[in-house]
């Protein structure tokens, strides 16, 4: 089954951009990333730019709106996504707690729909 991580972390908590510690986050990254390749799992991952490069589209009454920033107001931002193919829920947990920036940030998972079985 295949499962989406969504990395999700507070601006203000995160390593700033440039700094050793930001240096050291990265090589855990790149880690974490070779380390599901190499299991098998890795379905498609990517880092997202920051939440204040959103642009968010509504269509209301037949009119587009067009807005500068994230569609959620929240404190944490949307800072990237895995999809992994695992057996099950207690799988994708495991993978998870391993994410880099989960001690300061948080992973959202959510199974996918596959809708191809809708498909007659």
């Amino acid at each position: 089954m295949q499962y989406m991580l969504l990395l999700a972390s507070a601006p203000d908590v995160s390593p700033q951009p440039g700094s050793p510690e930001e240096a050291a986050e990265m090589g855990e990254w790149f880690a974490f990333d070779q380390m599901v390749k190499d299991a098998g799992v890795f379905v498609s991952g990517e880092a997202l730019h920051p939440q204040d490069t959103a642009t968010s589209v509504r269509v209301r009454e037949g009119k587009t709106v067009v807005t500068d920033g994230p569609y959620a107001e929240t404190k944490e931002h949307l800072g990237g996504f895995y999809v992994l193919d695992v057996a099950n829920l207690d799988e994708a947990i495991s993978w998870a707690e391993k994410v880099p920036n989960v001690d300061y940030g948080s992973v959202e998972i959510r199974p996918i729909f596959d809708v191809s079985q809708m498909q007659q």
